[in-house]
């Protein structure tokens, strides 16, 4: 019978190209991992699970890891547990999350082979797609966008960054999918809105460039600075049209209305409840296959030497549905896609991961 199994196992990977299989790592490498800043992320994704999987059964599961019993309770038990750990001892808590051998003695690793035929049949013109090793995940990355933002339309900054439209200002999430089919947000692609389909219809936060503004879409939340003063804008609710990973950024019709917040959010279904994310501690990826909150290790191999980096997988975004060769890295914040390049250039972009599950064993074992 488990000769059986293994076997329905592996043709079930060959048929599809993507593989989790419970596999250490090899190397001892050096850990580079803020502790503090993993456990700041656990502690509010935890907040977000614990809502329950009748909140948000999209990604409050462990759906890929059924194979090995595991369910979201294994998911949150394991980032109790590194919570557990950096508050008993902070400075223990340091050496000990960055010890591949604490890590090997306290968790289970699950190694993640990424979906290579799906990325072949979407690699026209894309390079790092046509190169993706079978044995490595894609690694993108993406930043807080910092920009220069203004009261009023000027010529450099003419484009409006809406709230959600008026008419559903005071609608829930689930009332406003009820009405649908009478609400303004579900009208109008990005070009009618950019066309100024939505005049008097929503509320502008604030104005920006066109280069800005699609920043913003794209990465999801804005750093924007107006007369001194530093505002926090994310993504709150789109108009329904799906990112289509085959068109140019600017050519898409998928738009995002945002609302002001007080900090980076992640993951959320709706922007009164999201996931607060911390840069270098936070992967994207496709948390609906996956299930939300993973803490996952990851082998970054740099020109002259290599390291291990922890991070949670606690965002996606419209490039990650049905996305199992990927993950994004939030790198940091950044004014402009430039500077974001030169600061991140040395980052590889391909890498080794891991998921963890903690052990059921004691911590001072």
């Amino acid at each position: 019978m488990k000769i059986l199994f293994s076997l329905v196992i592996l043709l079930h990977a060959s048929v599809n190209a993507f593989e989790i299989t419970k596999q250490i790592p090899d190397h001892s490498l050096n850990i580079n991992t803020n502790s503090d800043n993993v456990c700041l992320v656990a502690k509010s994704t935890l907040k977000y699970l614990n809502h329950g999987q009748n909140y948000d059964s999209a990604v409050i599961h462990a759906q890929k890891f059924k194979q090995f019993g595991l369910t979201y309770n294994d998911i949150k038990s394991t980032l109790e547990y590194i919570c557990q750990i950096n508050e008993q001892d902070k400075h223990k808590a340091k050496k000990r999350l960055n010890d591949i051998d604490f890590l090997r003695k306290h968790f289970t690793f699950y190694r993640f082979s990424p979906d290579i035929e799906h990325a072949r049949r979407l690699s026209k013109q894309k390079p790092l797609l046509q190169n993706l090793p079978k044995d490595k995940v894609l690694m993108t990355k993406y930043y807080v966008h910092e920009a220069k933002t203004s009261a009023e339309p000027t010529a450099q900054a003419p484009f409006a960054l809406y709230q959600i439209p008026n008419d559903e200002r005071q609608l829930s999430l689930e009332q406003a999918e009820a009405k649908k089919e009478s609400l303004t947000r579900y009208k109008y692609t990005k070009q009618q809105v950019l066309d100024g389909a939505v005049t008097g219809l929503a509320t502008p936060l604030t104005y920006l460039s066109r280069v800005d503004l699609e920043a913003a879409l794209m990465q999801g939340t804005l750093v924007g600075e107006q007369n001194g003063q530093t505002k926090v804008y994310n993504v709150h609710r789109n108009n329904a049209i799906a990112y289509d990973r085959r068109i140019k950024p600017y050519e898409q019709g998928r738009y995002w209305y945002f609302k002001q917040v007080a900090g980076i959010l992640g993951y959320g279904k709706d922007a009164n409840n999201k996931v607060t994310i911390i840069p270098e501690v936070t992967f994207a990826g496709d948390i609906f296959q996956f299930g939300l909150g993973h803490l996952m290790l990851a082998q970054f191999d740099f020109k002259k030497q290599s390291e291990y980096r922890m991070a949670i997988l606690a965002d996606t975004g419209g490039a990650f549905e049905d996305n199992l060769y990927q993950l994004d890295y939030l790198a940091g914040s950044y004014p402009g896609i430039e500077a974001y390049r030169e600061a991140n250039r040395h980052l590889p972009d391909y890498i080794s991961v891991w998921f963890l599950i903690k052990k059921e064993r004691p911590l001072n074992d």
